[in-house]
């Protein structure tokens, strides 16, 4: 029973973190911002995000999650398609997922949960400090 408990907590903390699947945004007057996800599919999820003000553009980030060089579940970000920084699973639940890099310079920690129809997302320091959060609706859905 106890491994069969292991096994289980192994393969969820692994699981491509399907919650994220699907188009999510944040608008604040002129700022928005969007983020994408495909389905989990061959072992990958793929992702995109963009930013800005009214029509102008002021980031954007291509996403992966997939299996790392290590085998563990790995966010690969680039932004503005530069070389892509790789952050492993540290935790994970059927509705969230932390990933970190205790040595990339910021962030260090990203994090994602859902919460009731709400994806919230947080970047910061490995320790917790300096984080920059967003609260995203399901793209087409204006927050209540």
């Amino acid at each position: 029973m106890v491994h069969a408990l292991i096994l289980a907590a192994a393969a969820e903390a692994t699981a491509l973190p399907a919650f994220l699947t699907g188009c999510w945004e944040l608008i604040e007057g002129d700022h928005w911002t969007q983020e994408c996800w495909m389905e989990p599919r061959g072992g990958v999820m793929l992702g995109a995000s963009r930013e800005g003000s009214g029509a102008a553009l002021k980031s954007w980030e291509q996403l992966r999650i997939a299996a790392g060089p290590d085998g563990k579940l790995t966010l690969f970000a680039s932004p503005a398609g530069r070389t892509a920084v790789p952050f492993t699973v540290a935790k994970a639940t059927s509705s969230s997922v932390e990933f970190t890099n205790a040595v990339h310079d910021y962030p260090q920690r990203i994090h994602y949960e859902l919460k009731s129809d709400k994806l919230e997302a947080e970047i910061s320091r490995i320790d917790g400090s300096k984080p920059v959060r967003w609260t995203y609706a399901r793209e087409g859905v204006r927050p209540r």
